[in-house]
């Protein structure tokens, strides 16, 4: 197992401006151009995300048309697990050997590049929650947060083609672990044996043909969920869906649609696995996807859900 991160994801959009508007409304900083001349910005743990033109001539090839996800950064713990990866994948399609990073083309199309991290550590303050039995918030109230700082980017997840292909080279190749399957529809993988439920969803579906479905990027606590999602729709951006509680992870949620292609997600509380867990396999449906939701998120204004009518 040597993916430790999600170190960088590469878009081509068609309205640069609107999406880099969106970037800086979604709580991430702005760091200036990449060697490319593209912009970037980052989570607080040095997780980048750069943007440019759909025509852009440091993009590779787009899997499918419109704004969307051209290439996707894994890191690696150091220079001896990259070596040992380039022998791994020196045969897959679109190879190329940069030196201090590899990069090729998974079976679903997308362009995967492989570099040692450089992830930073981040250490949070996060506000302790009060259960039956166990009590460790004590004469202070939980924060209200007026938006969301994502401190990581968690997890993406890629409609598919060909599952069985596309799952076999993230699992037998570069060395994921299954955290649980939807049978003949779908699976969660996460890049170690120990860690978050899943850094990569990967989904078929019967009339959708390979793309993206959405990235998604840790916050601290709820109640960051919440500031973030409700600092999103005062901004006049769109909720795909949330709040809610996805079952099959325990995290909490909130899609926000995005310019960039698909959607993007502020999530947190999810599932820690370890090699003792043991892969469930279930039906795909609505109930195991989210245990609650609220469709069209909740009004910025008066914290109420919003009306149909709205």
């Amino acid at each position: 197992m040597s993916i430790v991160g999600i170190e960088e994801l590469e878009f081509g959009v068609e309205d640069l401006d609107v999406a880099k508007r969106f970037l800086d409304d979604f709580g991430l900083s702005a760091v200036g151009s990449d060697a490319q001349g593209r912009d970037a910005f980052e989570t607080l743990n040095g997780g980048r995300l750069s943007v440019a033109g759909v025509d852009h001539p440091s993009l590779p090839p787009a899997f499918e048309e419109g704004s969307t996800l051209r290439r996707m950064t894994w890191g690696v713990a150091d220079g001896e697990a990259l070596e040992a990866l380039k022998a791994r994948l020196a045969d897959r399609p679109g190879y190329v050997d940069q030196g201090d990073a590899i990069q090729c083309t998974d079976p679903n199309g997308m362009t995967v590049r492989i570099r040692v991290t450089g992830l930073r550590d981040v250490q949070l303050e996060v506000t302790p929650i009060n259960q039956w039995g166990d009590m460790r918030r004590v004469d202070a109230p939980s924060p209200v947060y007026e938006r969301a700082t994502p401190a990581s980017i968690g997890h993406a997840v890629f409609f598919v083609d060909d599952l069985e292909a596309t799952e076999a080279f993230y699992r037998d190749t570069l060395g994921f672990a299954v955290s649980d399957r939807y049978t003949d529809r779908a699976v969660f993988l996460r890049m170690q044996a120990r860690g978050g439920h899943h850094n990569l969803f990967l989904l078929k579906l019967p009339h959708r043909g390979r793309g993206l479905n959405h990235v998604a990027f840790t916050v601290r606590d709820i109640h960051e969920v919440i500031g973030g999602g409700l600092a999103m729709n005062r901004k006049q951006w769109s909720t795909f869906l949330g709040p809610g509680r996805h079952p099959i992870s325990s995290a909490y949620f909130w899609y926000v649609n995005s310019p960039l292609g698909g959607a993007f997600e502020y999530y947190t509380n999810e599932d820690y696995l370890t090699e003792a867990w043991v892969p469930r396999e279930m039906q795909h449906s609505l109930e195991s996807f989210t245990e609650w939701a609220i469709e069209g998120g909740i009004d910025a204004e008066t914290r109420r859900q919003k009306k149909a009518e709205a």
